[in-house]
Parts: structure tokens; C-alpha cells; sequence
């Protein structure tokens, strides 16, 4: 049995989401694209997508996939989890509180 690598699973999910480059998300939209997808698709559902894709148009694929990278890079840094759990915790955000 190979060991699930967590990163990995969210790559493919972002790619399998309905999530665009043009929606311009934020790191809460992607994790929330994640939750949902693996959700609805489940693991093996999201690398079946991608695996689809690639085979039907690798050059966009790959670049869907580069995208995906960088975004979940992006929305499971430290400081983005920092952010969402203060603004559940205090009802805003950490740019907002800053501004005040």
C-alpha cells in the first residue's frame, strides 16, 4: 500500500474543482474547493479527473496542474491557516484588524 500524501490529494483536487484562474480565488475559496471536491469525488475520484485530463489535453493539464500547485502552496502556508483561524475566532480578518 503507498502512503497518501496529503499535498498531493489537494493538487488534484483543486484541479478536479470548478474553480477557475479567472474566479481569482483566495487561499478560504481554495480550501473550500478542496473540502468540497474530495468530498464529492472522494481521493480516487480526483486523481481518476485529473488522470482524464491529462490523458485528453495534456498541455492544458499541465498547466491547470502548475496553477493548482501554487495556489494550495498558497492556501496551506502557516500564515493563511493563521488568518482563517483568527477570523472564525474573532470575526475578522488579520488585514482588518491591522487597518484599524
Amino acid at each position: 500500500m503507498s502512503r497518501l500524501d496529503v499535498n498531493a490529494v489537494r493538487c488534484e483536487a483543486l484541479f478536479a474543482s470548478h474553480l477557475q484562474r479567472s474566479d481569482q480565488p483566495t487561499p478560504a475559496d481554495v480550501r473550500l474547493a478542496i473540502i468540497r471536491t474530495v468530498r464529492d469525488l472522494g481521493n480516487s475520484g480526483c486523481a481518476a479527473r485529473v488522470a482524464q485530463e491529462f490523458g485528453d489535453h495534456p498541455e492544458v493539464a499541465a498547466q491547470r496542474m502548475q496553477w493548482a500547485r501554487r495556489l494550495v502552496d498558497l492556501a496551506v502556508s502557516d500564515s493563511a491557516v493563521a488568518a482563517a483561524i483568527h477570523t472564525l475566532r474573532y470575526g475578522h480578518s488579520l488585514a482588518a484588524a491591522s487597518a484599524a
